[in-house]
Order: C-alpha cells, then sequence, then structure tokens
C-alpha cells in the first residue's frame, strides 16, 4: 500500500487501486491553489504507483462545491481574471484526468456543484449516491460552465438539455441525472461505499491495455471521421491483439476459468 501525506486530498493506492478524497469537509471540499498543487502531484504519482484505477471522491456530506471564492480574496466589486484560474488550474486538471491511461472513477458522495460537478464529468464513470445530487450555477453569478462543462454537457445530455441545466443553473437529483445520461448510475446510500469498491476492484483486476485504447478511442471518435474511426480502430485492435492480456483473455475463455489480467 502506497500513502502519500497531502492537506486537502488524501491519497492512496491498495492493490493497483488508487483512491484521491478531497478532504475539505468543511468547506465543502471545494477548490483552493492548494488543493489544484496537491492534485496534480497526486495524479503524477499515479504512474509510479502501479495504479491500475482511480477513484476519486470528497469527504464528509459532499463531493465538491466547485471553486472557494474565499480562497481568491477578491473585494466586492473588484476585477478578477477569472480566464487565468481556467488557464492554470482547471483546464490542466480535467486534462490531466482524460488523459489517464486508467479508469476514473468519479464516486460522487454528495453535492456536485459548478466546477466540482464538471470535474466529476472529466471522469470515465461517474457513480452517485442516491442522496447525491448535481448543478451548474455558474449563471446565478454571469459565468458560463467551465472546467469543461460546456463541453461535457452537450455531448452526454444533448443540447436542449445542456442548456436547461447551464441556463437555470437547477439542482438536479442523482436519480435524474441518471436518466438524463449525464452519468453512469445512481446507488442507494447504503449500497454505495460497497458498489465503489467492488467496480474498482473489476476495473483494477482487468485489461489495462484494452481499456486505455478503449478510451482513447471513444474520446476522439466526436473528432474523427467515419474512415479515421476504422483506421484508428485497426490500429488499436492490432496492438491489444499482440498483448499477453489478449492471449490471457482467450486461454480463460478456452479454459472456462476466469482471465488473470496482468494489464500487460
Amino acid at each position: 500500500m502506497s500513502h502519500t501525506s497531502f492537506e486537502t486530498i488524501v491519497y492512496d493506492v491498495q492493490d493497483g487501486v488508487a483512491r484521491i478524497t478531497l478532504n475539505r469537509p468543511d468547506r465543502m471540499n471545494s477548490f483552493t491553489q492548494a488543493m489544484h498543487a496537491e492534485l496534480r502531484a497526486a495524479i503524477a504519482r499515479l504512474g509510479s504507483d502501479a495504479a491500475r484505477v482511480l477513484v476519486i471522491t470528497g469527504a464528509g456530506r459532499g463531493f465538491c462545491a466547485g471553486q472557494d471564492l474565499n480562497d481568491r480574496a477578491v473585494a466586492p466589486g473588484q476585477a478578477v481574471d477569472l480566464g487565468e484560474s481556467v488557464e492554470k488550474n482547471y483546464a490542466p486538471l480535467v486534462k490531466s484526468i482524460r488523459a489517464l491511461p486508467i479508469p476514473v472513477i468519479a464516486a460522487v458522495n454528495g453535492v456536485a456543484a459548478g466546477a466540482g460537478c464538471n470535474f466529476a464529468l472529466a471522469c470515465d464513470l461517474v457513480i452517485a449516491a442516491e442522496s447525491a445530487s448535481f448543478l451548474q450555477p455558474f449563471c446565478k453569478l454571469g459565468l458560463i460552465p467551465d472546467t469543461g462543462g460546456s463541453y461535457f454537457l452537450p455531448r452526454l445530455v444533448g443540447t436542449q438539455r445542456a442548456m436547461g441545466l447551464a441556463l437555470l443553473g437547477d439542482k438536479i437529483s442523482a436519480t435524474r441525472a441518471a436518466e438524463l445520461g449525464l452519468i453512469w448510475a445512481a446507488i442507494p446510500d447504503a449500497d454505495f461505499p460497497g458498489h465503489i469498491a467492488a467496480l474498482a476492484a473489476q476495473l483494477a483486476a482487468g485489461p489495462t491495455l484494452g481499456y486505455a485504447r478503449t478510451k482513447q478511442a471513444i474520446y476522439q471518435s466526436p473528432n474523427n471521421t467515419f474512415d479515421a474511426q476504422l483506421e484508428l480502430e485497426g490500429r488499436f485492435m492490432r496492438e491489444c491483439g499482440f498483448s499477453e492480456d489478449y492471449r490471457e483473455g482467450v486461454a480463460a475463455f478456452k479454459e472456462k476459468r476466469a482471465p488473470q489480467f496482468k494489464g500487460k
């Protein structure tokens, strides 16, 4: 087991499962400069710690309430360059999550608001407790959905629903989010911790190269023509077909046993 001490997050790796817990429960785990720096440091460690899946969750009753406005120390009426905040912190954060070659689960244990909501949507699978909720409150501040929100929302739920979420800023339940296709599943609160643990263990034991190329193929598809996507599939299938995991998967299928993937 690997464990590193941080101030605003908790990071540990056990049996191939890395877990990052946003750990400012008194502030609903809202983002600060310090948290961004620690998230970058933790994400950079995943490879050396041999993580095969990453789970991101929040401490206490919230997942993440977005930016901690107190951290910006802006006086009322004072101008602030929010574009700089996006460029230095939020854009690199969601880019780094999307670029990871391992599955990333957002385990949304409570409210996910603003940048916290869109941070969750940057992950590969979003699983929420039924008591959790999601909202895009940017319109209440005269802003736009950032942290990838303007990109994720229409791709996940379509233009009309994206507009409704962004222009109205209404809070929606985890169950409604699942119905809309915003997230993968809403799980009863009592079952939530066990469900996340089982899912993480399943992915940690899976074919890591296959997962990495699956992510790349799906995330690249909106920017590709049909022919280009078929060519990409051919390249990735050729690579995966020569892997140890593919040989093990075929052997396990023929021998009617569970595969023992090594992630190669």
